[in-house]
């Protein structure tokens, strides 16, 4: 069964070295402009009108081209760069051996985000702020915390202590088919 993650995955059409360059913290952090940037976008149209459309798709066009535009780092150790190894290795918790805790925090937290939309776009379409911010706050902070799972995930997995230098991209092993 195709599931929330897997849709996501398979829309931003991540491969390897794309993987590896999202892993830079810069990718990241700027990822979290992602959803306000689009936001503000459809806010804008009270403004600007028709003229919002060609932001909306630059804004969409930002989501997609952000997890390629940054190199791969240096360095995998930071927080930033073990959240997008754990979402990798999430995302492929078949092949891995994710404790149950894990993937229910996960989707916990993921529906904790899908909530936020409800005022998020109760606000878009009444084109009330404070619902807007209420809405972006209730998605990002659930989204923030996930990553967060992430890291723990990835701690678990490849036993190693978050913070610690790590020159590749270290992966937990495949479970072995039974």
């Amino acid at each position: 069964m195709t599931d929330i993650y897997r849709v996501a995955e398979r829309l931003m059409g991540m491969q390897d070295a794309d993987w590896q360059r999202h892993a830079n913290p810069l990718s990241v952090w700027s990822r979290f402009s992602c959803l306000p940037l689009m936001v503000l976008t459809i806010y804008a149209r009270v403004w600007i009108g028709w003229w919002a459309l060609p932001l909306f798709i630059l804004s969409a066009l930002w989501t997609w081209i952000n997890p390629r535009l940054f190199p791969p780092p240096a360095d995998f150790g930071s927080w930033a760069s073990r959240a997008t190894l754990g979402e990798r290795v999430f995302l492929a918790r078949e092949r891995h051996d994710v404790a149950a805790h894990h993937i229910r925090a996960a989707h916990v937290l993921t529906g904790l985000s899908a909530i936020g939309l409800v005022p998020l776009i109760y606000g878009l379409i009444v084109l009330n702020p404070f619902a807007v911010l209420a809405g972006l706050i209730a998605t990002i902070l659930p989204k923030v915390w996930f990553c967060d799972r992430m890291v723990w995930i990835h701690a678990d997995l490849t036993d190693t202590v978050p913070g610690t230098p790590l020159a590749t991209p270290l992966l937990p092993p495949e479970r072995t088919p039974t």
